[in-house]
């Protein structure tokens, strides 16, 4: 069973590394080509930097939720303590209003003096003995509880200080690396809508790729996504129906192959923007619309995971997603519903 416990040295250097990946500089300056490519490559790696970043706010969060439960039963403690502290308040204050009642220590010694016998003498003796430890102990036990109170509430001071400024560092950190994300993929969808305005592509981006040594053999063209529009649906924006299952993602986001194959098309213009058609060894073909840009080329092989752009919202498209298709040919009106199709292939979206 994984221990719970946080090395105290986590927080540091998680706050470091979260500093250093924000001072990644933003969007380059240089224009043309290189300047396209460095965009491209920007966002790729601000992407993984802001995933990071929330993996790492989201442990914070958990932590902290943990820090809050711990940080509540110390103060039902403290509640606890209190309520035993007034109670032995209590206590002393009978114990004292007795000994102003009675004379003080006078009754139980004119009970020696005056005692009949020596079991007299021995009772008088022990009233005296358990008085008095009764007023020791009830005065060590209220400083006990005291001091015990004091502590626990500077330790739960504590532990609410530190999580609220750990919170606060890792918040900010977060919103950092997002800002410049936001600033470099609207650079990026800039020179994507310039690209297919001239119907004319850049050239694939060299991204560097993630390990795509997957267990399966197909996989989601997307990691992360939220379905919009599905396989035959209606819209003004389709001259019949729609021929693709949408994946609603940010722009920038990596766009993967969902199988082996090989790149048929590549293209620039026309209502899918910026679009990929992959052929794979069983006939059917995949296509990948939408895009903000490409790393691939025509003709080139692909394997199963493997990133083949970088998601957009060029062409007809009203906002940031992927339009996936899978078509039995390579050309448009071939398309059937890509979500059985997944799921035949072990892939459920």
């Amino acid at each position: 069973m994984r221990s719970s416990r946080r090395h105290p040295l986590f927080v540091p250097a998680l706050l470091c590394a979260l500093v250093v990946l924000a001072a990644r500089p933003a969007v380059a300056e240089d224009d043309g080509d290189s300047a396209d490519l460095d965009i491209s490559a920007q966002v790729a790696r601000l992407y993984e930097d802001a995933s990071v970043a929330t993996r790492q706010y989201e442990a914070g969060r958990q932590d902290a939720e943990a820090q809050r439960g711990r940080a509540e039963r110390a103060e039902r403690l403290l509640v606890q303590e209190r309520q035993e502290i007034a109670a032995l308040h209590e206590d002393l204050g009978r114990i004292a209003s007795a000994q102003y009642r009675q004379g003080g220590g006078l009754p139980y010694t004119a009970q020696i003096l005056f005692a009949k016998d020596p079991d007299d003498l021995m009772r008088g003796q022990r009233a005296v003995r358990r008085a008095d430890l009764a007023v020791v102990n009830a005065v060590a036990k209220s400083r006990r509880a005291e001091g015990r109170l004091a502590a626990d509430e500077g330790k739960a001071r504590s532990v609410w200080e530190a999580l609220e400024k750990r919170n606060g560092e890792l918040a900010g950190i977060k919103r950092t690396i997002e800002a410049k994300l936001d600033e470099a993929r609207s650079a990026l969808q800039s020179r994507a809508d310039a690209s297919v305005a001239a119907g004319s592509c850049r050239g694939a981006v060299r991204l560097d790729q993630p390990p795509t040594d997957f267990t399966r053999a197909w996989v989601a063209p997307v990691e992360t996504y939220e379905l919009s529009a599905g396989f035959g649906s209606g819209g003004e924006h389709w001259a019949h129906r729609h021929t693709g299952q949408d994946f609603a993602v940010p722009i920038g986001s990596p766009v993967r192959a969902v199988g082996a194959g090989r790149v048929v098309k590549v293209s620039c213009g026309g209502a899918f923007g910026i679009e990929v058609v992959v052929e794979h060894p069983d006939g059917y073909y995949t296509q990948y619309a939408h895009l903000a840009s490409v790393a691939v080329d025509q003709g080139q092989r692909v394997s199963t995971g493997e990133w083949i752009g970088q998601s957009g919202t060029s062409g007809n498209s009203t906002g940031p997603h992927l339009h996936f298709e899978v078509r039995v040919t390579p050309d448009m009106g071939s398309a059937i519903d890509p979500v059985p199709w997944l799921a035949e292939h072990g892939v459920v979206v």
